[in-house]
């Protein structure tokens, strides 16, 4: 099997929070595996909101915004494999994780051909409440060129924090790991 650099994008606001505790074991998994698997947590970030302003979409200059976006940006233009994670926010990706997406006008062209993994947890019991979470994220797939979907990994029913460590989730997220 051949070594991929995996990004993994946390995009959960409570450190060691559920979204957190999967990613570690996801990352651990990979790790086992053989890749390279860096873990940014979002909320750690400085990350403006993107203000619509054109100049990176319209005329192909750099965003003028001075954050850690770019940083990001190239990250995951180095990878591989970017895996995104959110806890679930009335039924869609927090906000943290949807403004880095936001910011991708000025290198989603060049994303093409990655391949992507998801992970979402919930409170609620039924694993489809995440549905529309996931169809944010295939939204953000499809303006891409040609991305791929490796996994989708929606854990429900973790209600307060630590509670994924004692879920068949924390097993999942390991396995899905180290199949990367």
């Amino acid at each position: 099997m051949e070594s991929k650099n995996v990004l993994i994008l946390s995009g959960s606001p409570r450190k060691g929070g559920n979204s957190d505790t999967l990613c570690a074991e996801l990352a651990r998994g990979a790790r086992d595996a053989g890749h390279t698997v860096e873990t940014i947590r979002v909320a750690d970030r400085h990350i403006a909101y993107c203000t619509g302003c054109g100049l990176c979409s319209f005329q192909g200059k750099p965003c003028p915004l001075k954050d850690d976006a770019a940083e990001i940006q190239e990250k995951m233009l180095a990878a591989d494999l970017i895996v995104m994670a959110t806890p679930v926010y009335f039924y869609s990706v927090c906000a943290q994780l949807k403004t880095l997406i936001d910011r991708s006008c000025p290198y989603y062209e060049r994303m093409g051909g990655k391949t992507f993994g998801f992970v979402m947890t919930s409170a609620d019991d039924d694993p489809a409440c995440m549905d529309r979470t996931l169809e944010c994220f295939r939204g953000y797939l499809a303006c891409l060129d040609d991305p791929k979907e490796a996994f989708a990994l929606r854990a429900a029913g973790l209600t307060h924090p630590n509670e994924a460590k004692a879920s068949p989730y924390f097993a999942e997220a390991y396995r899905l790991g180290r199949a990367l």
